[in-house]
């Protein structure tokens, strides 16, 4: 009888020893319950704060490009208009010439009229070129630039000094120190 009390006991004992584990189980349940409320409360905050950032972010990126977009726009615009300011700044300077060209048309029976018509058609034309910042190329005499000539013939004369310019066969140009066109020209060897 002593044993079935034992184990009456002890089945006591541990039922009231499985009450207090489900008792602690219960309340560490609700502590891990509350932790990760806490946790979910915190990483939804954290996820808004990011959202809000992305979408200022992102605000900005779409700024940013659509002033970049009317940026080259503008420079489009303005680099077109330059041009055209240029194209009619130059042939400003050259609508003189083509009129004394007219001029010069209606002299054509009179030879030293025309002569002396296309030589002061040439001086303008020299002086408009000159008005634009664009020179002509001193090669004649000089010794050959490889820079602004071109050696397009090369000739033996005796007396003239070793590559240097002995004839131009078609002037050059060049625009504030920048070649438009070299000038075609014979070399002596």
């Amino acid at each position: 009888m002593k044993e079935k009390k034992t184990s009456k006991e002890e089945e006591l004992k541990e039922e009231d020893l499985s009450q207090d584990q489900q008792e602690v189980n219960a309340e560490e349940a609700q502590s891990c319950e509350r932790e990760d409320k806490i946790r979910i409360k915190e990483l939804e905050e954290e996820l808004a704060k990011l959202t809000a950032q992305s979408t200022e972010l992102n605000d900005k990126y779409l700024r940013l490009a659509a002033e970049y977009d009317n940026f080259k726009k503008r420079t489009a615009k303005e680099k077109e208009e330059l041009l055209l300011a240029a194209k009619a700044n130059v042939m400003k300077g050259l609508l003189p010439v083509f009129d004394n060209m007219d001029r010069a048309r209606d002299c054509l029976d009179d030879g030293e009229k025309l002569a002396e018509g296309v030589k002061m058609i040439l001086k303008q034309f020299d002086s408009s070129l000159e008005t634009l910042g664009i020179s002509e190329v001193k090669a004649l005499g000089e010794v050959f630039d490889p820079e602004f000539c071109e050696a397009v013939f090369h000739e033996d004369v005796e007396g003239e000094p070793e590559n240097t310019v002995s004839q131009v066969l078609l002037k050059g140009y060049v625009c504030d120190g920048k070649v438009i066109r070299h000038a075609m020209v014979k070399v002596v060897n």
